[in-house]
């Protein structure tokens, strides 16, 4: 689990070394045991008022684009640097205009054992065409939980977060093989 220390860290590196013009501001950055995903906001199209929505999306997607190809190089020299000093792949996203894009980004493989009940929910979610393969039956019921349980799950990495500071924060219990004070040592 990553601290809550441990993520302040990793956006004060990312916000000291990104380069000064290359996100309008830094969003979020996230962090998992493979990954830090780094999502910047860039601003959006010059458009008119009068502009259709469609056109507007076309905007924003070419503007995405756009942003993609001509910051590759700082992006690459910079994830370089973080894979180096972090141990884990660097990842990028955007947000313009209210749409996010992840670029690139880690397919991390998870192994679990299920039993026959949970195969039959994988199998059917194949025959139904709603998945290619058990793999992605799984990953698409992931994806339906995290966006069905978005606020318990960050209760839950909240509560996470605040044993782990606790843990930290633990008595000091002197050195190892010290006598308690006062008392006599086992012999």
């Amino acid at each position: 689990m990553i601290t809550e220390e441990q993520r302040e860290k990793l956006r004060g590196w990312f916000t000291g070394r990104l380069p000064e013009d290359l996100f309008a501001s830094l969003v979020e950055v996230v962090v998992d045991r493979e990954e830090i995903t780094v999502i910047g906001r860039i601003p959006g199209p010059r458009l008119t008022e009068d502009v259709s929505a469609a056109e507007r999306q076309a905007a924003v997607e070419g503007r995405i684009q756009e942003f993609r190809e001509r910051t590759r190089e700082d992006r690459v020299e910079v994830a370089r640097e973080a894979e180096h000093r972090f141990g884990r792949k660097v990842s990028w996203g955007v947000e313009c205009e209210g749409e996010r894009a992840l670029f690139t980004h880690v397919a991390a493989p998870v192994m679990t054992r299920l039993r026959q009940p949970e195969r039959q929910v994988l199998d059917t979610l194949i025959a139904g065409g709603v998945a290619r393969s058990r793999s992605d039956a799984l990953a698409w019921c992931v994806r339906l939980v995290h966006q069905h349980t978005d606020d318990w799950l960050a209760e839950l990495r909240e509560s996470l977060e605040h044993v782990q500071r606790v843990r930290e924060r633990g008595p000091d219990t002197g050195e190892v093989g010290d006598a308690p004070s006062g008392g006599q040592e086992d012999e």
